[in-house]
């Protein structure tokens, strides 16, 4: 088949075709001598594989390496290792990811339960000490919100008028 016939039936466009083509990835390609590719049958299923493989969270690099020249011919002691190995890598970013969400609810939570005598600003100042674990004396904290800037990066941040202010405190 042609390639507009591969796009229509896979669902790509050509140019993904091509690509996929050049980057080694489709291999059952030959080239009639119009010029024209021409592929197997075979093709669609390959893009259809590529496509399950990257929503498995796998690279194109990755995909090309477990992909054989022919489907007929698999590495199954690479596969199955290859597809281990991701499992485990999507079990270590799950792990992450909760770990990040119970860290984000704390927070929220701990922003939240801002005592109602306390601006924001003090607010801010007491989360930052939970959140960095140590004192926030040397951080700029201004009135349009907070910046985590220590005392010699806000020198180099603010004009040379509002350094003499902060300079004569």
């Amino acid at each position: 088949m042609r390639i507009g016939e591969l796009a229509q039936k896979s669902g790509f466009t050509t140019s993904k075709i091509r690509f996929y083509e050049r980057i080694g990835l489709l291999k059952a390609v030959d080239r009639r001598s119009n010029g024209y590719r021409t592929y197997s049958s075979q093709a669609v299923t390959i893009l259809g594989l590529i496509t399950t493989a990257q929503r498995a969270g796998f690279t194109l690099d990755e995909i090309r390496a477990l992909l054989p020249s022919d489907l007929t011919h698999w590495d199954h002691a690479a596969l199955t290792g290859a597809l281990t190995r991701k499992v485990a890598d999507i079990e270590a970013l799950q792990a992450r990811l909760t770990q990040s969400k119970v860290h984000l609810l704390r927070l929220i939570e701990d922003i939240e339960a801002r005592p109602e005598d306390m601006d924001c600003a003090a607010n801010a100042h007491r989360i930052l000490t939970n959140v960095l674990g140590k004192s926030t004396e040397d951080l700029d904290m201004t009135s349009d919100g907070v910046r985590l800037l220590d005392k010699a990066d806000r020198r180099q941040s603010i004009s040379p008028d509002l350094r003499k202010k902060a300079a004569s405190r």
